[in-house]
This record gives C-alpha cells, structure tokens and sequence, in this order.
C-alpha cells in the first residue's frame, strides 16, 4: 500500500490538546517495516529529522538538538537533570497546571523553586518578572508557551527579553509541548536556552518522543556542572554522542530509539519545513482557526478562561460552560456525535470549562471540515442542553 492508496480507519474526530489527528502519509509513515536503528537506511533520516528541528524553530546550527524516546513531560526531566545543580535557584513562571507540574519535577532533582504564579487565565506582569529577577540570582527560568491547563498563551519573547535585560546569566527554558508548530518560536532571535516540546501536538505525529533543542550555552552549562547528572537515561551526556554521530551520518548507541516514529517525525518535519503551507502560512492559519472558533464560540454566549484574547493560545481554546450546563451534558453528547473534545484539569476551576485543540491538519487544511464540524456539535449540544434546562 502507498502513501495515494493508504486512508487509516473512520473514527471520531480528535480535537483536544493533544494527541490530534493525524494525516494519512505520516501514519503510514509509522507502519514502516522493522528497521534496524542503525541501518545505513535509517541514519540520514534520523539525522534529518535533528537538522528540520532546528528549521522548525528557526535556531541555528549551534543549537543541539534531541530526540528521545519518551513523552514531553520527559522533557522537564532533561532540564532538571542535565541543567540544575542541587540547590541551585530556578524562577517558573506559572500559568496553569503544567507550569505547576514543572516546578515539582525541578523541585525531585534538587531545585530551590521559586513559582510566580498568575491569576487564573492570566499571565505574570513584567513588572512581577522583573522584581522577581532582581530579587534573586537564578540559574533558569521556565516559561510555558501554552499551558493546556488554561489555554494560556504567554509572551515568550518578550518574558526571554527581560531574563536577558535583567537577569542575562540565567538560562531561559521554554516548555513549549502544546506550542511547537502551532506558535511562532524564534529561538536564535528570542535567546531562548531549552525549548521542551513532543511529537503528538502541532508538529502532528503519534506520541512517543521528547523533543528538546538545547544552545551551545546550555550544553556549556552541562559540560561544566559540578554534581553529577542526576539521571542515567536522560543524561544529555549520555545522548549527546548519539545525536551528533546519527547527524554526522554514523549509527551509534545507547538505547533503542523508537524507529518508526521518527520515521513518523521525518514525514511530518518535511512537510512543515518544505511543503505548502510554508512555516510562516502554517502559523496563520492556526491563528486564523483559533479566531473562527473562538469568535463562534463568543457568538453563543460563551466566556473563555483566558482573560484576553492576546493571551490566548492559537492551537486550542479553552472555553467556559454556560450557567446551569455541566460536562456532563456536553462531552458525551459530542462524543455520539463523533467529537471529541477535552475537560478542564485546572485544579481550581476544572469542573467550569472544556478544551477544544485546533492544531495540525485540523488547522492547516480547512477543507477537511474538522472546525465546522466541532462548532456546528457544541451548538447544537448546548441548544438541547438548554432544551432540557427548560423542561
């Protein structure tokens, strides 16, 4: 079977955060035979999907990247692992349950964590950043791009700008999971150290890897530590060796990489890198989803948890129930409707708000429907809800 042939089974739509639908030629891209990881086959496409990373992300060739075996979350370990010593200082900037979770990942390898927390749906002011930055010396600040918990979007080159201005020793991490491929992400240009990000997001591919690209700086910083790295697996100094060989076209090993999904990555990457729509349209037209859902969504009478819309993220959006409806009433109503969206995880306001994800092809390729499709179910779900109400 070929990629013109191959359609993969009917199923209802997935349209949360992530995982998201995936394309055809990319899931025939993971049914790849058994191939050896280091087969003279597999090289240069392990090997591409490191240089097209970067492309994705608009860093240069100093950057290293990393692809692991393992979910985003893993990607926190790397940082706390490879990059904070025990008892060293780390600012998170939290905007929801994922930065929460950060700082207690951070917080198992030693870390002296410091939270600037936002008001729900909000973000820290620059003011707070800056005062925070000047109150202490710290080795890194997390910032995350997208929080899912929220559908927050943060101002990850502006905050990058004042860690630089104000505190320019500091690493400056971002945890850009539901953000990579959906959001603009300069990383040359905004000086960022670490972006942490996976495969089942906007770049579209089956989960399974830990993406992460790291600066020369960062890498420096690993190399000097005085403690050792606080983990085996996800030791950079481990996998460093292994990505420059498979980038410098040679195979070597420390542990299996998951074969067929960067078979899956290789597809997804040419496409976002070299295809139509370009990087730049592929941004535009995520912002051009998240506007048509979430002016819909606005035209029914619904609030958002975000608390402005320049705030909100463009490859989801987390939207309020109306007075008197519940979960209940709507997610499984849109389920036999062959929609499925996403609760809310926030744990102050969980029970209030679902998730709708528009990244990837749902985004990209308009004609498949996908956004009508959810519109048209939430408003004919909320319309028998308020049919119900009523009697």
């Amino acid at each position: 079977m070929d990629a013109e042939t191959f359609q993969q089974a009917p199923h209802k739509l997935l349209v949360i955060p992530g995982p998201i639908e995936f394309s055809n030629p990319v899931l025939l891209s993971n049914a790849t035979p058994g191939t050896s990881h280091v087969s003279p086959a597999f090289i240069p496409v392990f090997g591409d999907c490191l240089r097209m990373l970067r492309r994705v992300l608009y860093a240069g060739d100093a950057s290293q990247p990393f692809l692991i075996a393992g979910s985003g979350t893993m990607g926190w370990d790397a940082v706390g692992a490879n990059l904070v010593e025990p008892g060293e200082d780390v600012l998170v900037l939290n905007t929801g349950y994922f930065g929460e979770g950060f700082a207690d990942c951070l917080e198992a390898y030693g870390a002296n964590v410091t939270q600037l927390k936002a008001k729900v749906g909000g973000i820290a002011s620059d003011d707070e950043l800056v005062a925070a930055l000047q109150a202490k010396k710290y080795k890194a600040v997390t910032i995350t791009h997208v929080d899912t918990s929220t559908g927050v979007l943060s101002p990850a080159a502006r905050f990058a700008s004042l860690v630089r201005a104000h505190s320019p020793d500091t690493l400056v991490v971002l945890d850009a999971v539901c953000a990579v491929a959906s959001e603009e992400i300069r990383f040359d240009d905004w000086g960022l150290d670490v972006v942490v990000s996976a495969t089942q997001k906007g770049l579209g591919v089956p989960p399974g890897l830990s993406v992460v690209l790291a600066s020369a700086r960062a890498i420096k910083t690993l190399e000097t530590r005085k403690a050792p790295v606080a983990s085996y697996y996800i030791s950079w100094k481990k996998w460093l060796p292994i990505m420059r060989a498979y980038e410098e076209g040679r195979a070597a090993y420390f542990a299996t990489p998951p074969v067929q999904l960067i078979y899956a990555l290789h597809t997804a990457l040419t496409q976002i890198t070299t295809g139509s729509p370009t990087l730049e349209e592929r941004f535009a037209a995520h912002r051009v989803a998240s506007a048509k859902v979430k002016d819909a969504l606005a035209g029914l009478g619904l609030g958002f948890v975000p608390l402005a819309r320049d705030i909100a993220a463009n490859g989801m959006t987390a939207v309020k129930f109306p007075d008197g409806v519940t979960a209940a009433d709507v997610l499984p109503k849109l389920a036999e409707r062959d929609i499925v969206v996403a609760g809310g995880i926030h744990k102050e306001i969980g029970p209030t708000y679902f998730r709708i994800g528009h990244m990837g092809i749902t985004a990209v390729e308009p004609a498949r429907g996908d956004v009508d499709k959810v519109l048209d179910g939430v408003k004919a779900v909320l319309a028998d809800a308020g049919r119900t109400r009523a009697h």
